[in-house]
């Protein structure tokens, strides 16, 4: 890896970053006259704690992780954007992301004119890091890679992560939003081993918080204090941090809904590959499937018709024909089976 500072662009490396009125009085007091609020509607006049530290605290516990590694954002997209604007010069350097995977990587990129080199997964949605390592050039900063994979479903191999890590001069951003569905452990213990690892997170998926928007990423203290240093203020709302501390103190219910899911997953994926038009379905260590089926757009179509909502991934590449599947609630994935067994398209 590269010298931190060689990474940062040199404006964010020398940015003086805004001080605001709860970064300056982190104390306990009875008058608060210093942020310009209305002293009345309590407690949510208040600007948030913009670094969030009780929340970091919790999230420190249950992950075994110093809170010094955290940067909460609003959802991990929040993350993903700023891990560009602080590291990439735009017009000028570039990243790498594997395809197909997670859209939001090449947008990010696109907003803040920097350039996405995209690296093909190999057959059955397998890394390759040599190819990974032959596409980065001298201007190459970031890679993002997705375990388990967006819309394949698969865990990314171990060994060629590490590879990618070991060699890559830039930074290596693993976004685990699925991770809890998955059957090998988080990749938060490599922290330690690996000064240019990121790992994302988010309360989005197996926590069921997709409506408060809370993302996390992992990594180096340095770079966390770069984040921090050019995310807006006050960043995650004084709501999001109270439903998430809600959210993460409900491990016992989160656990019991989890092992729900995956034997719901199971279920469908057997119920799937009895079905005569179904040519694939893929492994999958996240909470959806991705299957391939004959004649997609009409399924998908014929499946909105009654009701019920896929994602048709038919125009994506590598994933001709397939449609993305959640799963659901026992309810509601026995009304998809039994929707596609009466299928006559």
């Amino acid at each position: 890896m590269k010298n931190l500072k060689q990474l940062v662009r040199p404006n964010i490396w020398n940015l003086k970053p805004y001080s605001s009125a709860r970064n300056e009085f982190r104390g306990e007091a009875s008058v608060f006259l210093d942020a310009n609020e209305n002293p009345y509607n309590e407690p949510y006049n208040r600007y948030p704690d913009p670094l969030q530290w009780k929340l970091k605290d919790r999230i420190s516990e249950l992950k075994d992780i110093a809170r010094e590694h955290i940067f909460l954002g609003n959802g991990s997209d929040e993350a993903i954007d700023l891990l560009i604007r602080a590291f990439c010069e735009p017009g000028a350097d570039n990243m790498i992301a594997i395809t197909p995977s997670y859209g939001m990587y090449e947008v990010a990129a696109d907003i803040n004119n920097v350039a996405c080199v995209k690296v093909p997964l190999s057959d059955g949605f397998r890394l390759d890091a040599g190819a990974a390592l032959d596409a980065a050039g001298s201007n190459t900063k970031l890679v993002y890679l997705c375990s388990p994979n967006n819309p394949t479903g698969n865990l990314l191999e171990r060994e060629e992560i590490f590879r990618i890590l070991k060699y890559f001069k830039g930074l290596v951003v693993v976004d685990e939003a699925y991770i809890d569905f998955a059957s090998s452990p988080s990749l938060l213990r490599g922290l330690a081993s690996y000064p240019n690892l990121i790992v994302l997170q988010t309360l989005s998926k197996a926590w069921g918080g997709a409506g408060i928007r809370l993302g996390m990423a992992y990594a180096s203290p340095a770079i966390i204090d770069i984040l921090n240093k050019i995310k807006y203020p006050y960043n995650v709302s004084q709501l999001t941090q109270e439903w998430a501390l809600r959210l993460l103190n409900r491990q016992e219910a989160m656990q019991r809904e989890l092992s729900g899911i995956l034997h719901e997953r199971t279920l469908v994926e057997t119920a799937l590959q009895k079905l005569p038009f179904v040519q694939q379905v893929y492994p999958s260590d996240a909470n959806f499937i991705l299957v391939k089926v004959d004649n997609p757009d009409a399924t998908y179509d014929y499946l909105a018709n009654k009701g019920i909502i896929v994602r048709n991934r038919n125009t994506v590449a590598l994933c001709e024909g397939c449609l993305r599947i959640t799963i659901g609630t026992p309810e509601q994935n026995n009304l998809l089976i039994k929707a596609l067994q009466t299928r006559t398209l």
